[in-house]
């Protein structure tokens, strides 16, 4: 049964992910996209998304203002209470500014370094995905499971990649060793969706290096939830240095190649 502050702390980021995800979809300039080369459409995206984090961090504030937060653009508070929030107000900067609908809002709030709650809205999917831990993950009133693991070379697999030119080209080439083995790569553009996806049956696995605890922290509770295995290097937790959640039976070869591969290094 869900503890009374999980149950209050869900209420809360479901509501914060609600209201940010209809600022960035109603908000968004419908030509955004046109000049994507040129530094103005860029701006846009940043005032969105800072505009989207201090929605969020201005209702939490209302509703929950003892509570530490940090978020990607910026927020930072300790708080009192031992809950904090871990937000990203837009994941998937570069699919919103060219109009794809694969970007999200991901609200978690954790204590003691253990995630409690996780919720990540996805507008333009029009889905919400949410996990209490020890409770189950749902998208709406469904609840998500992984999908039965496959072999590995008929394992779908989501990965991503970074904005620093030298760190891509590494990861290019851990992808480019791992496509022979596994059914083959997707790359989506949010974190937070893709482990989403996994938890959903919609992927097999996901890897990533170089993420920031507001990429993970909703979505890899949600992942978890929903039965999958989550981790970084053998033995150790997800982390910038490697992201990995999969279904149970495709984690651990699949960690093992990106072990092999040195997914975790340049």
């Amino acid at each position: 049964m869900t503890d009374p502050l999980s149950t209050e702390l869900l209420e809360v980021a479901l509501e914060a992910a609600r209201r940010a995800g209809a600022l960035l979809r109603d908000g968004r300039p419908a030509d955004l996209g046109v000049a994507a080369t040129k530094s103005s459409p860029i701006d846009v995206v940043t005032e969105m998304d800072i505009a989207a984090e201090q929605l969020i961090t201005g209702f939490l504030a209302e509703h929950r203002p003892d509570d530490g937060v940090l978020g990607e653009e910026g927020a930072s508070s300790t708080g009192t209470t031992g809950v904090r929030w871990v937000i990203d107000p837009l994941d998937g900067t570069v699919n919103y500014l060219y109009g794809l609908p694969t970007w999200a809002v991901s609200v978690a709030a954790e204590r003691d370094g253990e995630t409690l709650v996780g919720v990540v809205a996805a507008p333009m999917r029009g889905e919400t995905y949410q996990a209490v831990r020890g409770g189950g993950a749902y998208c709406g009133g469904t609840a998500l499971r992984v999908r039965p693991a496959p072999p590995l070379d008929q394992a779908l697999v989501s990965t991503g990649f970074n904005y620093v030119a030298a760190v891509r080209g590494h990861q290019a080439d851990v992808a480019q060793r791992l496509i022979p083995r596994l059914r083959d790569i997707r790359r989506g553009g949010s974190a937070a969706i893709d482990l989403c996806d996994v938890a959903a049956g919609r992927l097999d696995g996901y890897y990533e290096r170089g993420l920031s605890p507001w990429d993970y922290a909703a979505g890899g509770l949600i992942a978890r939830e929903a039965g999958a295995v989550t981790g970084g290097r053998p033995g150790e937790r997800l982390s910038g240095e490697l992201t990995i959640a999969a279904s149970p039976g495709v984690f651990d070869p699949l960690q093992a190649l990106l072990e092999e591969f040195g997914a975790w290094h340049d």
